[in-house]
Order: C-alpha cells, then sequence, then structure tokens
C-alpha cells in the first residue's frame, strides 16, 4: 500500500504504480469560500455538513482535483529517450493508460468507500533531422483524460466524472556525444557506443481549463524542462541515466482568484534493459523526484516532492 499526502506528483506515482493512495485533507488547502480565505491549520475542524462546501465539492476537491492534475502533469518514465534513429525518420506515437483502485481519504475527511478509474489516451508525432551535422529529434503529443470518482461523503453516494483535452507537450533532443547524423544505410552499419544526449521539453497551457472550476484537465501555465541523458549498450543489454528539471510559471488565474506558483522539480531516472529485436525490449525503471513546492497567493503548502517509484 503506498501512503502518500498532501501532494499532486506523489498521487500520479502511486496511481501508474495501481497501489492505493491516502489524500489528506491538505488538498483542500489554499481554496476560497463563500465567506473568504481561511486558515489551513483551522481547515480540519470546518469540513463538515454545514460547510459552504456541498458534499460533492468536497469530493472532487479532494480526489478529482489531485488525481487529474497529477496526471496531466509530465513525470514520465522514458527508457530509450536519448536513442537514436536514421535521419528522414518519422515516429507515430500512440499510447493508452488506466488506472482503476481504491482510494484512501484522511480519517478527517468526511468521506469513504472511495474508488477511481482514470484513463488516458495520448497521440504524438516525431521526426529524426539533421542540424549542423547532428542527429536532432522533434516530438509533439497531446493527451485527452477521463476521470470516473465515486465515494460516500457523510453517508451520502456521489460521483464525478470530467473529460477533456490534456495539456500538449514538445520536445527537441539531440546527443552530444554519438548523435551523428546518419543515413538509414549508416546507421544500419554502425556498432553501438556510449551516447551523451540533452533534450528539452515544453508543456504548454493548452488543456481544457476554467478558473471558475475548481476541478480542470488543463494547468494552465507553462513547464520547461531541460535535461541530460547518457546511454551505455553491452550486447543486447542496455543501461541508462537522466537528471532533469522541470520550471513552472505562475498560475494567475487559479481558482479563487489566487495566483499559485511552484518552485523546480528535480528528477533523475534509471533504465536497464535487454534487446530482443530491434525496435523490440523490454525495460527495468527507476525514478526520483525532489523539490517543486507549491505557494498560493503567497501562502506556502506543505507539499514538498520527495517520490520515488
Amino acid at each position: 500500500m503506498l501512503q502518500i499526502t498532501g501532494t499532486y506528483h506523489a498521487l500520479r506515482c502511486a496511481l501508474l504504480a495501481g497501489g492505493k493512495i491516502c489524500v489528506s485533507i491538505q488538498a483542500l488547502r489554499g481554496i476560497h469560500y463563500e465567506k473568504g480565505y481561511r486558515n489551513p491549520r483551522n481547515l480540519r475542524n470546518e469540513v463538515g455538513i454545514s460547510h459552504p462546501m456541498t458534499k460533492l465539492q468536497i469530493l472532487c476537491t479532494l480526489l478529482v482535483h489531485a488525481c487529474i492534475f497529477a496526471i496531466a502533469h509530465a513525470q514520465e518514465l522514458e527508457p530509450r529517450a536519448y536513442s537514436p534513429a536514421p535521419i528522414g525518420t518519422n515516429f507515430l506515437l500512440v499510447g493508452y493508460g488506466y488506472s482503476d483502485g481504491s482510494v484512501l481519504t484522511d480519517p478527517s475527511a468526511p468521506v469513504t468507500d472511495v474508488s477511481a478509474q482514470i484513463q488516458s489516451l495520448a497521440l504524438g508525432y516525431g521526426r529524426a533531422l539533421e542540424l549542423w551535422g547532428r542527429s536532432v529529434n522533434l516530438g509533439i503529443a497531446a493527451p485527452y483524460y477521463r476521470a470516473d470518482v465515486e465515494g460516500n461523503v457523510q453517508e451520502t453516494a456521489a460521483e464525478v466524472t470530467r473529460r477533456g483535452m490534456g495539456d500538449a507537450r514538445f520536445r527537441l533532443a539531440t546527443n552530444i556525444i554519438g548523435g551523428e547524423a546518419l543515413t538509414r544505410e549508416e546507421f544500419a552499419t554502425k556498432k553501438p557506443a556510449t551516447i551523451l544526449g540533452t533534450s528539452l521539453s515544453i508543456t504548454a497551457p493548452t488543456g481544457a481549463y476554467n478558473s471558475e472550476r475548481l476541478i480542470n484537465i488543463g494547468l494552465n501555465r507553462w513547464v520547461f524542462k531541460p535535461e541530460v541523458g547518457v546511454s551505455q549498450t553491452v550486447g543486447d543489454f542496455f543501461l541508462e541515466g537522466s537528471a532533469g528539471v522541470s520550471f513552472f510559471t505562475d498560475n494567475q488565474n487559479y481558482f479563487g482568484n489566487l495566483t499559485k506558483e511552484q518552485d523546480p522539480l528535480g528528477s533523475v531516472q534509471f533504465h536497464g534493459g535487454y534487446t530482443f529485436l530491434p525496435g523490440l525490449w523490454l525495460a527495468v525503471d527507476g525514478t526520483y523526484y525532489f523539490g517543486g513546492r507549491t505557494t498560493l497567493s503567497g501562502r506556502e503548502s506543505d507539499d514538498l516532492q520527495a517520490n520515488s517509484r
């Protein structure tokens, strides 16, 4: 069982790992109510049947808000991210994700028997080009999400569904070492060598977003992630590692007329795998994320990241 509190990114890790999730009441931190902003320290005592928020809003806030945002933000495990390709190669990318399971809530929250189904479909396109004698890979991907969450709020059944396009992602990558621009014929005869590459991923605020709604698919901000990676092939086996940092612009149109800021989020990844045939391989992956604390209109949240999977 995974027990994770007060962090969007950790929730995504738990969902994709197929584990159970513990959602803290801190997920409500930084929300405006009809009577104005409430201090998060007093929030535990205020959530109840007489609170201005409806039961459905509580359920949405605690669960869907956290889960959808978590999935929308990229914390991908990406084996073979720096694998070379012949010039002129085109890539059509299709990805599907499905998570289904129970969700554990904080004991102080009036929410029980919660389950969630989250589906994602991503379509993308990439192409290998030549730039100054080096191989450069360009790619774009656009995801679509659907989340169905149901549970009991103070013994009253409630459910909610959210669907829509997520934020588009662009990626530019090139290999500094081992990244010579090669034709198909040259590529077929080249022996595998150590690869040192670098990339820049950009997530654009193109997803569905409405500042009057707490629950949104899009994040309404830009994300820039520079990264460096290395890959070593030993026979049919390969070992890879990468390190990157995600930088976030502010969401100045967050729910409740708040401004959401986030500190840089660092990440390291490790991959090991075996190649059965050209283009057919199996990998074991691991990653660690750190940093990324959020702030809502100057109020720092207790959501510093320190997650691995």
